[in-house]
């Protein structure tokens, strides 16, 4: 056996065998409160990089070599066991400016409604069971009631997100049928969702009229044949054409439906039950509004603009609904009592709209005036600027902040950001160090600083952010 074969399995030798790392201090306290499992998997995972580092060493670099010892072995393992016993599913601060972010969950649920489906889910309820009749009931009963109260449909279905509403509906009146919708509208989504492959999907045929820019009522009136079982408007959802356009109303398509005996669907996307203009936004059409046009069917998502768990809503005439509802594939895409409880008591906060507003975070949010933003701002960085020993630059500025959610995708939001840099430091390490605390803390980076933008901020968030900026190493 050569000499450089022997080194090199006597350095090897001097790794801490598991047995030995178990036994340290460090995963002894770890054993205490993590499962067992977990905190052997960190051991051997931790011995074996080392072994890997060892082995990419050329045979000159083993003698100066410092071979891991049980101890620090035992130390790295244990953080990497806290981290592995860790849910991967964990809450953050949105502190990006975008309101409605699909990465990081949409819509928050109002409190109300986190302990209603905390209430049910923890419990028996009568999901399907009709208390004053003794009887097996419908789980969509009190969503129907809600819905056709607040919206003025004659009924209502509730499926698990808006894409299975439009499959739904495309699938139960237009399979082997055409479907005109503007070329305008052939929209594409968020994980290159595009509305024409669900088309494809449902058996419907899809018949395109119009042009990108410009479809006029005309264009619709032409293309209706014998083969025609629906006419559908869609929204735009996260773009806007401007300048040289033109488009049909929801109101003047359903009397060409009606006219010619076709039924009309609108896809709303986010579904809206609030006119914004009051608080300086764009008007965003509500639902009551397209119902109220004439349409027979509209369809949206419970989990952006209403603020609700994520659903795909269906309201519209009671005899197209009660199709849907007859459809086997409705049981396929039906929702569970945690969707039902908490769009239950989201729209509840609906009956009273002024309060909803208050009530639902991302309603409050987008509602907030910049003011009270700019004082928010002032005070967190106050906070950050005490941390002096981190060396971080804090400096307090307006910009402007997003809906998200494919929702008034042309709304300007105006906002107060936290701008941090710090010498020696990157945007992209302040970024990393944020992002990996605790309570990660997600914001985004813009002319040389990482951003936390108060537009997004719930209630404590201010301290989760300090404590993050605690954990950063002093300089």
């Amino acid at each position: 056996m050569s000499e450089s074969v022997v080194g090199r399995q006597e350095v090897f030798s001097r790794l801490p065998a598991v047995d030995e790392v178990l036994r340290e201090e460090a995963i002894q306290a770890a054993l205490a409160s993590l499962p067992r499992p977990i905190v052997v998997e960190a051991v051997k995972s931790v011995l074996d990089e080392a072994r890997e580092t060892l082995l990419a060493l050329e045979d000159e670099a083993l003698a100066e070599v410092v071979v891991l010892g049980a101890h620090e072995a035992a130390a790295r393992s244990a953080e990497r066991a806290a981290e592995a016993a860790r849910p991967a599913l964990r809450r953050v601060v949105n502190a990006t400016g975008v309101v409605l972010h699909t990465n990081l969950g949409r819509s928050p649920l109002a409190p109300a409604v986190g302990d209603h489906i905390r209430q049910i889910g923890t419990a028996y309820s009568n999901l399907e069971y009709d208390l004053a009749a003794g009887r097996r009931g419908s789980r969509y009963a009190p969503l129907v009631r809600l819905l056709t109260t607040l919206t003025g449909a004659e009924d209502a279905l509730v499926v698990n997100n808006n894409a299975a509403a439009v499959l739904l509906c495309l699938e139960t009146l237009a399979a082997g049928r055409e479907v005109i919708v503007s070329r305008g509208e052939l929209i594409e989504i968020g994980g290159a969702f595009r509305l024409p492959d669900v088309m494809v999907k449902s058996g419907a045929v899809l018949r395109e009229v119009g042009t990108t820019n410009r479809t006029h009522l005309g264009d619709y009136a032409r293309a209706v044949s014998d083969e025609t079982a629906l006419l559908l408007k869609v929204h735009p959802s996260n773009y806007a054409i401007q300048g040289f356009t033109a488009s049909v109303s929801a109101a003047e398509l359903a009397q060409l439906g009606r006219e010619r005996g076709v039924p009309v669907m609108e896809d709303l996307g986010s579904g809206n039950f609030i006119d914004w203009r009051p608080y300086g936004l764009p008007h965003e059409p509500t639902v009551s509004e397209v119902v109220a046009s004439g349409v027979d069917l509209v369809t949206f998502s419970g989990d952006k603009l209403l603020g609700g768990p994520q659903a795909g809503i269906i309201l519209g005439r009671a005899a197209l609904v009660g199709r849907l509802k007859e459809n086997p594939l409705t049981r396929a895409l039906r929702v569970d009592k945690f969707t039902v409880a908490g769009l239950e008591a989201t729209l509840r906060l609906y009956l009273e709209p002024e309060h909803a507003i208050e009530a639902i975070p991302a309603l409050r949010l987008l509602a907030a005036p910049a003011e009270r933003l700019e004082a928010r701002a002032r005070a967190l960085a106050d906070r950050l600027r005490a941390l002096a020993d981190r060396g971080l630059r804090v400096e307090v500025r307006k910009e402007v902040a997003q809906v998200g959610g494919g929702a008034l995708p042309t709304a300007s939001l105006p906002t107060w950001v936290i701008a941090l840099s710090a010498e020696g430091r990157s945007p992209n390490s302040l970024e990393e160090a944020f992002r990996t605390s605790p309570t990660p803390v997600i914001g985004r980076i813009r002319e040389e600083a990482f951003l936390l933008d108060c537009r997004t901020l719930l209630e404590g968030d201010e301290d989760r952010i300090a404590e993050a900026a605690s954990r950063i190493p002093p300089q």
